[in-house]
């Protein structure tokens, strides 16, 4: 039919038995949408999956705001108030991201209106270049939304670099036209240089990439193909199929 699978989820990140985990999936939802079916809302069984149960996760990072990043971030309590699903984790959201909000400004289109409140009382602000948990800094990488971040991830071991770029590429093939927008990104100019910023660093040595709307290859490297960038997938460890796919 023409259309694209993409995925919705979240990367974990673990050091020192310490657990950070980078956006919340889109949450529990099953409908047919503008833009095509979406089946998701695996995440918790993902997580317990390999180990980890929500009051594990120290910090949860956003990219940004949008509904397809922030869907497991609050749950409905017995009175319908809205409660951290991750109860012990420091929300992180960069100043830039949030700075329209403490505004006022309406949440925009792919933003839930019902997160801001209550993440309004339960976040913490952070700025570019700034290391948020060991061995991760944050790339504030603006234009899909007003203050949208990727994430350099650093072994302590190897030293290996891997970047969690969020909606910076939503398709592989914007790594070698940087210059085709997606639909929700807000300013389209900034978006071009934030992805030029992001091919200097995908393109460093020992430098991987995670991506995560690519979906069955979210771990790739920034190659050369013609001479445009282009996505070479990476060997990786399958723990479990998709949890939630269709046919």
């Amino acid at each position: 039919h023409a259309r694209i699978v993409m995925s919705a989820g979240g990367l974990l990140v673990e050091r020192d038995g310490r657990a950070l985990l980078i956006d919340a999936g889109l949450g529990p939802t099953t409908e047919d949408s503008v833009v095509g079916p979406i089946n998701s809302g695996s995440m918790l069984d993902v997580l317990s999956s390999l180990g980890r149960r929500p009051e594990d996760i120290e910090m949860l990072a956003f990219t940004h705001l949008h509904l397809d990043h922030t869907g497991w971030a609050f749950i409905p309590a017995a009175d319908g108030r809205a409660t951290k699903t991750f109860p012990n984790a420091r929300y992180l959201v960069a100043a830039q991201e949030w700075a329209p909000h403490a505004h006022g400004a309406k949440a925009g289109l792919a933003t839930r209106p019902e997160l801001i409140d209550p993440l309004a009382a339960n976040h913490i602000e952070f700025e570019d270049g700034e290391e948020i948990f060991p061995g991760v800094r944050a790339l504030v990488t603006p234009g899909h939304s007003p203050g949208h971040t990727s994430y350099v991830i650093t072994s302590a071991t190897t030293g290996q670099r891997l970047i969690a770029f969020g909606d910076a590429f939503h398709i592989a093939a914007q790594l070698a036209h940087t210059e085709w927008s997606s639909a929700p990104d807000t300013e389209v100019q900034a978006v071009k240089k934030a992805r030029r910023r992001l091919l200097d660093e995908l393109t460093q040595p020992n430098t991987i990439g995670f991506a995560f709307h690519f979906g069955d290859q979210p771990f790739g490297r920034v190659t050369t193909n013609g001479g445009r960038p282009a996505w070479e997938p990476i060997p990786t460890t399958v723990h479990a199929p998709a949890p939630r796919t269709f046919t």
